[in-house]
């Protein structure tokens, strides 16, 4: 399907100008008649979908995927390179974990990640990322939306705007357990694109809560006072209101978007609960990604929602089969938030507790993604707002690090197996294949098929993108 926009940037199309004008409003009234509609990429995708597991709080990448022998063997020695070092003694951290080469590839993983650690010629790891403020509100910001210091649409709503969703009746931007902080609901907003891109909230909190255990839902998608034929006379009523509004107010995107996320919403009741729902599944699936229906226990132990210590795989391990339910349903974002990952103190029970939630359920979708034939054009992303410094912070914990750290993705037309950009010995700063949150944005987007320069919105006089004047597609990690 040609959309108003693709028209619109075509300049070299040899249409005549009678033709163009009248393609350009038959594609607008498409347009305005289902803006979720399918459309077609800037060119062939490797990717059609895209899962990002986001790890608020920023996951220390010296402990995890980013193997430091210096650091280790410097452990304890005074260090001079930098950042707030001198504030907390600068005295370097040495891994308490061990790393040991896995699969085909040979990639170095730490003992955190044991299950992980079985697909590891599945993963791409970029281990030379940077970005531009080591504070959590904006790096999380700038890691959604591409800025932080103006209102933009995020990430997801960028995605589904340019792509659409293979499904009318499930929303194409889900994101599970949202956190409160860090910028909130403007991490999954649409801001100036219309509202209908924005993305549908399933719990909240961040750190697992009352959604964790697999209770999972949207605030009110069902009616206690009316059946679904009285819901539908109503929202007839409603909507014909709108659109007389409409009609003598002329065009206007906000009004658009509320007609379209009403009769989305009213198909959402049916939809998206069987979606959702996961005691469907077989007990070997349910295993495989660590839902049990206890949800304590595990390799370092914790409780059953997956909360800021840890706590148990049942949790996130439920998020992870209900994300492969979404994109397998034709859900074109799905983001899944676990917080707890900001260990200036208590690192090695911290961060151990969280790596345990999340390790196994990682594995299992990993695994049930391409046992599925899903994997080869779904892009799975993993990782935080920034990295952690290689020197202490008191004597058990890691502060902020924007210069250098590690984000990996999976699957969608990514080599797997391969590692690109690497820091310095010590992990504190990214010294080759330097990869900043623009770039990063700029790839994801071209695995999709969309060129970063050509999605464009229009507002308040000029074309906005999501990676405004900047980043260059890393090439060498397209498979």
């Amino acid at each position: 399907m040609i959309s108003r926009r693709h028209l619109l940037q075509s300049t070299s199309s040899g249409f005549g100008f009678l033709a163009f004008s009248a393609l350009a409003h038959q594609a607008a009234a498409r347009d305005a008649a289902n803006p979720l509609a399918p459309k077609t990429p800037h060119f062939a995708p490797k990717a059609k979908r895209v899962i990002f597991l986001c790890m608020e709080g920023a996951p220390s990448h010296v402990d995890t995927f980013d193997h430091k022998p210096k650091l280790t063997a410097d452990d304890g020695k005074s260090y001079s390179g930098g950042g707030r070092g001198r504030l907390f003694g600068g005295k370097l951290l040495g891994s308490p974990w061990k790393f040991t080469k896995h699969g085909q590839s040979g990639l170095a993983i730490s003992e955190l990640f044991p299950e992980v650690a079985k697909h590891v010629d599945k993963l791409c790891l970029l281990n030379g990322m940077y970005t531009d403020i080591p504070n959590h509100p904006q790096a999380f910001l700038q890691m959604h939306c591409g800025l932080f210091q103006f209102p933009r649409p995020s990430l997801g709503s960028w995605v589904l705007y340019g792509l659409g969703t293979a499904n009318e009746n499930l929303p194409g931007f889900v994101t599970i357990s949202p956190p409160n902080n860090n910028g909130g609901p403007a991490n999954y907003g649409s801001n100036f694109l219309p509202a209908i891109y924005q993305g549908t909230k399933i719990g909240g909190g961040g750190f697992g809560g009352a959604y964790g255990g697999g209770s999972a839902g949207v605030s009110n998608i069902k009616n206690p006072r009316q059946s679904t034929k009285d819901q539908r006379e109503q929202l007839d009523f409603v909507q014909s209101l709108n659109k007389n509004a409409l009609a003598k107010s002329g065009e206007n995107p906000a009004v658009d978007g509320l007609i379209e996320s009403y009769e989305l919403a009213f198909r959402m009741q049916a939809e998206l609960p069987k979606t959702l729902d996961v005691s469907g599944e077989s007990k070997k699936t349910l295993e495989s990604y660590g839902i049990t229906g206890g949800g304590d226990g595990g390799r370092f132990g914790g409780g059953a929602l997956g909360g800021r210590r840890g706590g148990g795989t049942d949790g996130f391990g439920r998020q992870c089969l209900m994300a492969r339910r979404l994109v397998e349903a034709g859900v074109r974002f799905v983001e899944i938030t676990k917080g707890g990952w900001d260990q200036h103190r208590n690192l090695k029970e911290d961060l151990a507790n969280n790596c345990e939630s999340v390790d196994k359920p990682i594995a299992g979708l990993l695994q049930d993604l391409d046992q599925r034939g899903l994997l080869k054009d779904t892009l799975v992303v993993w990782g935080g707002e920034f990295g952690r410094t290689p020197y202490a912070q008191g004597t058990d914990g890691r502060d902020h690090n924007a210069k250098g750290y590690t984000m990996w993705m999976a699957g969608g037309g990514v080599k797997g197996g391969h590692v690109h950009g690497r820091t310095d010995d010590y992990g504190h700063e990214a010294v080759d294949g330097k990869v900043h949150i623009h770039d990063w944005h700029a790839t994801m987007l071209h695995l999709l098929g969309l060129d970063h320069e050509k999605l464009t919105y229009r507002h308040a006089g000029r074309d906005f993108r999501l990676t405004d004047v900047k980043g260059n597609v890393v090439k060498e990690i397209v498979a």
